[in-house]
């Protein structure tokens, strides 16, 4: 049988895609884990009921490497499922990403992880979630350790206010510029940065920040074949949303598809909505080749102009265009937010002129 990692339906072993959502499907799998608990008995026979089949999402109640019990899963994407886990020596809790059958399968891709992950574990930072260890069971499961972040997602926090404040925006903006400074220093792109991927966490002195999830977790692949695949079939893979031009055409990326997909976000914090349009993912994502972002106070006029103008040049098709770090874009918001536009340097840096 195949899967659906993104809704879970199971199809015959011939079929390749979910017809709910086009997620590309997975093999059902089953490992060798340590069950963390005996299995429930009929309450009538008093007989052990068979426990279901023990697969990539589906962890919960198990000992992973004889270390972590695994709790209960908390989100699952097309190429991974994050579970809750208990240290079972030191009651610790963490993040346990566990990476799908195929894509532990991936040679090219697991090679990356693990350059990366080695890298990812120099990532501690207030700003950062960071890799703690890259670990394979004896089964061939692959998975990554992380500390356990609570908050609130970025997104939901935008869906339930529908647009923050410049200055929420400001600060949140500056603490995820903190966290990407920190890894494009290293070499390390993210390539899936998105509110989904930003947890906003309370500090112990009563405010917040904004930490970024998923480093180094090798999640996207070119995205030049997938989006011939989705002009040629309509089947829409993975969530585009806040790609950068280059990575839908499949180019090398640096720090500037960072900066790209950062401004995207920016732009929905302060208007809840995305600066380009489309009736499906696969539209949107050609608006982006072909099109220019909509003007920030298009949509809200009541935000600085300052703000739109820095916007635009981080939204700027060609990477050459942009802001060439996250801080600088960052400090670039800051500035437009508090108004100093007085000096004609100070636009210059700003906006390119």
């Amino acid at each position: 049988m195949n899967r659906c990692p993104a809704c879970g339906t199971t199809y015959p072993a011939e079929a390749r895609f979910c017809t709910r959502d086009g997620s590309k499907l997975v093999q059902r799998q089953t490992m060798n884990m340590t069950p963390a608990s005996s299995p429930p008995r009929d309450t009538v026979s008093g007989r052990a009921e068979p426990a279901p089949p023990v697969t990539h999402g589906n962890l919960a109640g198990q000992v992973l490497d004889g270390r972590y019990e695994i709790v209960r899963k908390v989100g699952e994407g097309g190429m991974s499922f994050v579970y809750l886990a208990t240290d079972v020596a030191t009651q610790e809790q963490f993040a346990i990403k566990v990476l799908s059958a195929e894509l532990s399968r991936d040679q090219n891709a697991m090679a990356r992880l693990k350059r990366e992950a080695s890298l990812g574990m120099r990532l501690a930072h207030p700003n950062v979630c960071h890799i703690i260890r890259l670990g394979e069971t004896q089964d061939g499961l692959v998975y990554v350790v992380m500390p356990f972040v609570t908050g609130e997602l970025l997104s939901d926090r935008t869906n339930r206010l529908g647009t923050l404040t410049v200055d929420e925006v400001v600060r949140f903006v500056e603490d995820i510029a903190a966290g990407l400074q920190v890894a494009h220093d290293l070499k390390i792109v993210h390539r899936d940065l998105k509110p989904e991927n930003v947890m906003i966490r309370p500090d112990a002195d009563g405010g917040e920040r904004a930490v970024v999830m998923d480093f180094g977790l090798a999640k996207e692949r070119r995205a030049g074949a997938e989006l011939q695949k989705l002009t040629a079939t309509g089947i829409i893979l993975g969530t585009p949303e806040f790609m950068s031009p280059e990575q839908l055409r499949g180019r090398p990326l640096d720090a500037r598809t960072d900066v790209y997909s950062l401004a995207l976000m920016t732009f929905e914090m302060l208007t809840g909505t995305l600066p380009f349009t489309g009736r499906t993912q696969q539209e949107m994502m050609i608006s982006r080749l072909r099109n220019e972002p909509t003007h920030l106070r298009a949509v809200d006029r009541e935000l600085p102009e300052a703000i739109e103008h820095v916007l635009l040049k981080a939204m700027s098709r060609e990477a050459d265009a942009r802001y060439p770090s996250a801080t600088e874009f960052a400090g670039a918001l800051a500035a437009a937010a508090q108004g100093r536009r007085t000096n004609s340097g100070i636009i210059g840096r700003l906006f390119g002129r």
